[in-house]
C-alpha cells in the first residue's frame, strides 16, 4: 500500500518531525505485525441516476456535471479491528495509539486504491471522476450512512453499520463519486468544508503555521 512512516507520523500528530527513538521503535514494530495479516478491501458499484441523499449544497457542486455516480465501501478489514482489539487488552497505550493512526492511513490508502481502479475502469469512456465525499463530512450528514449501505445489496466487503450509523471495523470509508466527462478531481480545498477535525485540514493548518 506504499504507506511511508512519514505519513504515519503526520498522522499520529508529529508533522514533518520524527519521534523519539522507543516510538520509532514501536511503530516499525506495529508495522512489520500487521503486514502479516493485513487483508485491506473495498468494494464499489456505479449507476446513473445519483441517490436520494441530502449531500448539501457543497458536495452538490463538487457533483455538478456528473453523469454517472460510483458508491463505495473501503476498509483495513476485521483482522485489524481485532489486532487493534488485542492491543487494548494488553494495555500498552502507546501501540494502541500507533495502532489507531495506522488504521486510519491504511483506510485512506485503501480508498486510494479503490480510485485508482474506478478510474482504469471509466479510462475507456474517456471520463474523469470527482474527489471522493463521504457522510460525516461537508455537510452530508452521517446518519445518511442508513441510506448508502442498503445500496449495496449485502456486498460491503465485510463492513456493517451500527444503528448510530458507525462503522464495523471502524477503520472504514465510504461515500460516493462523481464520474464524468465534465468533471475534475481537485486538490482538498478546505475552505469547501466546516469540519473542523478533519485530518487533511489540521495537515494544512501544520504546514502553513511553519
Amino acid at each position: 500500500m506504499d504507506i511511508s512512516l512519514s505519513e504515519l507520523y503526520e498522522q499520529m500528530g508529529y508533522g514533518e518531525t520524527v519521534p523519539d527513538e522507543a516510538t520509532v521503535r514501536e511503530t516499525e514494530t506495529i508495522l512489520t505485525q500487521v503486514k502479516a495479516f493485513l487483508k485491506p478491501r473495498f468494494c464499489f458499484f456505479v449507476q446513473r441516476e445519483l441517490p436520494n441523499f441530502s449531500i448539501g449544497k457543497i458536495i452538490e457542486r463538487q457533483l455538478k456535471g456528473a453523469e454517472a455516480y460510483a458508491l463505495f465501501i473501503c476498509t483495513a478489514g476485521i483482522e485489524y479491528e481485532e489486532y487493534q482489539k488485542r492491543l487494548k487488552e494488553e494495555g500498552d497505550m502507546v501501540r494502541v495509539f500507533i495502532a489507531d493512526a495506522l488504521g486510519s492511513v491504511i483506510a485512506e490508502k485503501t480508498a486510494d486504491c479503490m480510485e485508482k481502479t474506478l478510474q482504469e475502469s471509466i479510462d475507456k469512456l474517456g471520463w474523469h471522476h470527482t474527489n471522493r465525499f463521504s457522510p460525516g463530512y461537508c455537510g452530508w450528514h452521517v446518519s445518511q450512512q442508513q441510506l448508502l449501505f442498503p445500496l449495496f445489496k449485502g456486498e460491503t466487503c465485510g463492513v456493517c453499520l451500527t444503528e448510530s450509523s458507525l462503522m464495523l471495523p471502524i477503520k472504514s470509508v465510504s461515500g460516493i463519486i462523481g464520474l464524468g466527462k465534465n468533471v475534475k478531481h481537485l486538490d482538498y480545498t478546505c475552505g469547501l468544508c466546516d469540519f473542523e477535525q478533519c485530518y487533511k485540514r489540521k495537515q494544512r493548518l501544520r504546514k502553513s503555521a511553519q
